[in-house]
């Protein structure tokens, strides 16, 4: 059991959910709101995508990275910014030549993946460990060992704590051999993410195995999406990891009655609290995860 909580809010994601909820923020103003907001709700961690403003769409561009986080900073609300490095490795092949890329399409090198990193030096960035069949169509995300290698030497140069997002065991081997290369800094910090199409299943044996293959010393939080969102959050807090919760992942409150991201956060803080526990503060939070500015 963790009796002492990281909340992470994963405010908006890259996916198509903005036509399905109207509370999917887009712009940078609204995602740094939604964090504030997530923030003020108890969350310690915010983890940010950015969305094209006019199309809705999923972006990497480094300036609206930028306008996001200068909004949350700017704003004087403490909480740790966590910034997704999982944008530019979408393939999808084409149909008539699958040795091409076809529309949807979006493959980047390293350096790429993390200029709007480098832009805005947050507390974490995400790094996807692993290749993975996403959903149900042709979208392969690919993340290779030198594509992996690259950008964990690029993180532990800039001091920026990388979130090894796990979606199967094969990824949690990987990540361990980076952190066996001296590649990852100390102690290593996990996310295991459950129910996405083709990943590991969303079920608390699922989430146990997973756990019990990641290092002795290791942080880790985990999550469900859709309705399972809090039942597994329930679950890693009880197995003694951290939560996530947010829109990325979930954009229900109750069976058909939509959410807002401070209200996911509040449904989760209730849960770890009527659990016996409480919901760490940002400052507890880095010092938990040994982050930049930790020890106050």
């Amino acid at each position: 059991m963790n009796f002492e909580v990281v909340v992470t809010c994963a405010v908006t994601g890259a996916g198509d959910t903005t036509s399905r909820s109207p509370n999917v923020p887009v712009t940078p103003k609204e995602v740094a709101e939604a964090a504030i907001d997530a923030a003020k709700a108890g969350a310690a961690v915010t983890h940010l995508h950015v969305r094209d403003p006019e199309t809705g769409q999923g972006s990497r561009d480094p300036k609206l990275f930028k306008e996001a986080v200068d909004r949350v900073r700017d704003s004087g609300t403490d909480v740790v910014i966590n910034l997704t490095a999982g944008m530019g490795g979408d393939w999808v092949p084409d149909q008539d030549n699958p040795a091409m890329p076809g529309p949807g399409t979006d493959m980047i090198n390293a350096e790429d993946r993390l200029s709007h990193v480098y832009e805005c030096m947050p507390d974490i960035c995400s790094l996807d460990c692993g290749t993975l069949n996403f959903g149900d169509g042709d979208n392969i995300y690919i993340s290779t060992p030198p594509t992996l290698r690259r950008m964990a030497e690029l993180t532990l140069e800039w001091g920026v704590k990388p979130e090894l997002e796990v979606f199967e065991l094969g990824h949690i081997r990987f990540a361990r051999q980076m952190i066996a290369e001296g590649l990852i800094a100390d102690p290593p910090m996990f996310q295991i993410c459950l129910g996405i199409p083709w990943g590991a299943d969303q079920s608390v044996d699922t989430m146990k195995v997973m756990k019990d293959h990641l290092p002795q010393d290791a942080s880790w939080a985990g999550f469900g999406i859709s309705r399972m969102q809090m039942p597994m959050a329930a679950a890693a807090v009880a197995m003694g990891g951290n939560v996530r919760v947010g829109l990325e992942d979930n954009l229900y409150l109750d069976r058909g009655v939509l959410a807002t991201n401070a209200q996911l956060v509040t449904r989760a803080v209730e849960i770890i609290e009527r659990m016996g526990g409480r919901a760490i503060t940002p400052q507890e939070a880095r010092n938990k995860l040994n982050l930049r500015g930790a020890n106050g």
